[in-house]
């Protein structure tokens, strides 16, 4: 197998990894003795939930290397690819960095790899940038879709041109671009988050969910799996909130939630935003000791959340590599045609045929080292 120095990075820290799960995972990931700064509430008290930061590297390092291998002596000079995801956020900027770094790695110019976030997480700021990219001669992109629905007639069209599209973050059922997916098994995920908050909360209480979109695939996936965790036991979902991908939202519904249901003793925050929004309702509120909260993704602010105990958990994804591997495939399609390029990529999905998955993590105060060390080796700290 070709050896690159990214895969000789990824094995040790995946071996750092592996080894720090083994010892460190199933440790108390509970609250410190204050919650945030000058919040002057005690945090919850210790709870012990197990964490695993060992995603799916291994296997995407293997997939990069194959391919890698068949474009090797490839003329690569007409490739132009793009990454375009569906907000300015912070968790973005790990796949950003990974995108460039798969470029770079491919000898694609950087002129020839645009990144793109909608400054506002607007679809017509999305759906511009395509028609940007369309007109400049754009062979690929992937795409993480603010509307699915709304993206399936320009998909088609792209498709029929000759132009790749790849899925990430969330799948695009019912488009040309639904054959295969790179990103978190969604309903995995929601899945993890269920669990981690049915711990957390003893098996009883009553729980909202916030989110940026409860139309998005990758929204209503996680959603689903999260409740389907939650049967059998005497948690209920008061309250399903779409705070249309603003963190200013998410904050100012969480503390109207809070003062008008004070027996709501547990938060889901869906979005990557949303776990930092929702431990500033909860602190401004004083609840850091009575109100659990269970997030989605890595942001900074989420991770000094999660140190402080604000935080109980974080259900991580992996962007860096929906944006390293990412670039791989849209230039092998571009290069090799997408039949020869599915045919590498094959053994690498999930069982539904159609998922390459980044893999699913969940960071509590007990692995956050073990994460940020990860992050530090991918140049994501």
């Amino acid at each position: 197998m070709l050896r690159t120095r990214r895969s000789r990075t990824l094995a040790t820290a995946t071996a750092v990894l592996l080894s720090l799960a083994a010892t460190g995972c199933s440790k108390s990931a509970g609250g410190s003795d204050t919650a945030g700064s000058g919040s002057g509430t005690k945090a919850a008290a210790p709870i012990t939930l197990a964490g695993s930061v060992t995603f799916n590297q291994a296997n995407l390092a293997k997939l990069d290397a194959a391919l890698k291998s068949a474009l090797a002596g490839k003329d690569l000079s007409k490739v132009d690819i793009a990454m375009v995801v569906n907000v300015a956020a912070d968790y973005w900027k790990a796949g950003q960095v990974g995108f460039l770094k798969g470029c770079s790695d491919l000898g694609i110019a950087k002129s020839k790899c645009t990144y793109f976030a909608p400054p506002n997480g607007k679809l017509t700021e999305q759906n511009s940038e395509l028609e940007t990219l369309r007109s400049q001669g754009v062979t690929g992109y992937s795409i993480s879709a603010i509307d699915p629905t709304s993206a399936a007639g320009t998909i088609h069209t792209d498709v029929q041109k000759g132009i790749g599209v790849l899925a990430i973050d969330s799948p695009l059922p019912g488009t040309d671009a639904a054959s295969l997916y790179l990103g978190t098994p969604n309903y995995t995920a929601g899945f993890q988050a269920g669990t981690a908050m049915k711990q957390v909360l003893g098996g009883k209480g009553k729980v909202a969910i916030l989110v940026g979109s409860l139309t998005a695939s990758n929204a209503t996936q996680r959603i689903a799996g999260f409740e389907a965790a939650l049967k059998g036991t005497k948690i209920t979902v008061a309250q399903k909130v779409n705070d249309n991908l603003q963190a200013s939202t998410a904050t100012s519904d969480a503390e109207t939630i809070l003062a008008n249901n004070p027996d709501v003793n547990g938060l889901y925050g869906v979005y990557s935003y949303d776990g930092p929004a929702l431990a500033q309702a909860v602190t401004s509120a004083g609840k850091t000791a009575s109100v659990h909260i269970v997030s989605d993704d890595s942001d900074a602010q989420t991770l000094k959340f999660i140190k402080s105990g604000v935080i109980s958990g974080t259900v991580v994804q992996m962007p860096y590599q929906q944006g390293y591997t990412g670039a791989y495939i849209l230039a092998a399609e571009k290069v090799l045609g997408k039949d020869k390029t599915m045919a590498l990529v094959k053994p690498y999905l999930e069982k539904d045929g159609s998922t390459l998955s980044s893999g699913v993590g969940l960071v509590t105060k007990s692995d956050l080292g073990a994460y940020q060390s990860l992050e530090s080796q991918l140049g994501i700290g």
